[in-house]
């Protein structure tokens, strides 16, 4: 085994980890509060890659080219329109059917999904887009004494990994210190009480759907500006990727997103680098089943407590 390889696959595992991560955050979050899964979730993420190029484009078109402040001003942009989308999917799929069997409202994340979808198809076409190359430049480490003995970190991974940690690192404090995180904890454990106790449920509830888009949009401006081009099905294959390592790690915690979305993205890349690119899906899912089997809430989840 090669140590550049080794090394290179590594990183490739680590920055894709965080991705999925990050998204499995949202999955995470509206299951721990209000028990569903919002498979609208992946097409939100979808959406912020779009808005990420369109801002960059629009940015480009009136001479903003500094680097920092084009991404930052980007970042801020796409977080506050995909925080929009994720406030109107829940007040259309699921506010309304907030008393209704649980697999009313999954049908119609489901039915938000498509939506979503083919509204990116017809307003931005079919094809491929793409945006310039940002933060060009990598760190080389060196493995040996050949001239192609070594593996690379990139400036765009290296910014992949800082934000990643330094979102979820908020998000924890914001959950765990906060009043806001208070009130999500209190609705989690008891919707009921917590509204005799003068919380407003619903507002809780947006909230954290917002937070949940914003994740998802964190992760849409870091893969596009380091993939550089992007579709209008992403959404379906990173989403279905990013709910698996929610439910690897445990689904409904947030270190258990994180961890199963690292532990899914460097069983990826490992696989992909000795294996099969072919078959790296099949891989992942086939651990997932192993792990479910001998710890069916997950690595970090805790087993479901019947309230009496």
């Amino acid at each position: 085994m090669d140590g550049h390889i080794f090394g290179q696959q590594v990183v490739n595992g680590l920055v894709l980890g965080m991705i999925y991560g990050l998204i499995a955050v949202g999955y995470s979050m509206v299951y721990g509060v209000i028990g569903m899964i919002n498979f609208a979730h992946g097409e939100v993420y979808m959406v912020s890659a779009y808005v990420t190029g369109i801002t960059l484009s629009v940015l480009a078109y009136f001479g903003v080219e500094a680097i920092a402040p084009t991404l930052l001003i980007a970042l801020l942009v796409v977080m506050m329109v995909t925080g929009v989308y994720g406030w109107v999917i829940e007040r259309v799929a699921y506010r309304p059917l907030r008393g209704a069997p649980k697999l009313t409202p999954l049908i119609s994340a489901i039915g938000v999904s498509l939506f979503l979808q083919a509204y990116v198809q017809l307003a931005q076409g079919p094809n491929p887009q793409g945006i310039k190359p940002y933060l060009a430049g990598a760190f080389r480490v060196w493995m040996g004494t050949g001239d192609d003995q070594f593996f690379q970190i990139t400036y765009i991974q290296i910014l992949i990994v800082l934000v990643a940690l330094a979102s979820m690192a908020g998000l924890a404090y914001m959950i765990r210190y906060t009043s806001l995180g208070r009130s999500c904890r209190a609705t989690q454990q008891d919707p009921k009480m917590a509204t005799l106790l003068g919380i407003d449920t619903h507002r809780v509830i947006s909230i954290v759907f917002v937070i949940g888009a914003v994740s998802a949009s964190i992760a849409g401006f870091l893969v596009t500006l380091n993939y550089g081009s992007f579709d209008f099905y992403i959404g379906f294959v990173v989403g279905v990727k990013a709910f698996t390592a929610a439910v690897l790690g445990g689904i409904g915690s947030l270190p258990g997103a994180l961890l199963g979305g690292v532990l899914l993205g460097l069983l990826e890349s490992l696989f992909s680098g000795y294996v099969s690119t072919d078959y790296k899906d099949v891989f992942s899912f086939s651990v997932l089943i192993i792990v479910l089997i001998f710890k069916p809430s997950g690595l970090l989840g805790r087993p479901a407590v019947e309230k009496v």
